[in-house]
């Protein structure tokens, strides 16, 4: 039997975008070349920001998570499955349509602070949609000096 390989999106660099007033947001052309069509919406787990995953690295992330912190996902363990649940109500599928664009709930919006003006981070399997101001003030706190210092 042979092994399938997962394909993993790696996406790099900064965009900034605006996010309409029916919830719309153009996605980064070079973005559009790599990703599938369909594509899971989340918000980050401190709810800072959005994270935008194609469907099988959103449930490899959930894997990871529970591989992390638990060493495995247990589905006879109620703590789990409270968790897992939770992890995958906050998602979305959405598509993106002819002219480039996804759909970002109010909710997931209003749950990250997202207002007009966004930035579109890349990052490896997913990439990240950030309320501009919020991003503005994360990235000056973040120091790459502690990788490399």
């Amino acid at each position: 039997m042979a092994e399938e390989t997962e394909k993993i999106v790696d996406l790099n660099s900064t965009y900034r975008h605006k996010v309409d007033a029916k919830g719309r947001m153009s996605l980064p052309s070079t973005f559009r070349k790599v990703l599938s069509t369909d594509l899971v919406v989340t918000r980050n787990p401190k709810d800072e920001c959005l994270y935008v995953f194609e469907p099988q690295g959103f449930n490899a992330w959930v894997t990871k998570v529970f591989k992390d912190k638990f060493g495995e996902f247990d589905d006879t363990n109620d703590l789990h499955l409270r968790l897992r649940r939770k992890l995958k109500s906050r998602a979305a599928d959405v598509s993106i349509d002819a002219s480039g664009r996804i759909m970002l709930s109010a909710e997931q919006r209003e749950a990250v602070g997202i207002d007009k003006d966004v930035v579109v981070v890349g990052n490896t399997g997913y990439f990240e949609i950030w309320d501009a101001k919020r991003y503005d003030v994360v990235d000056d706190d973040t120091d790459l000096g502690l990788l490399f210092g």
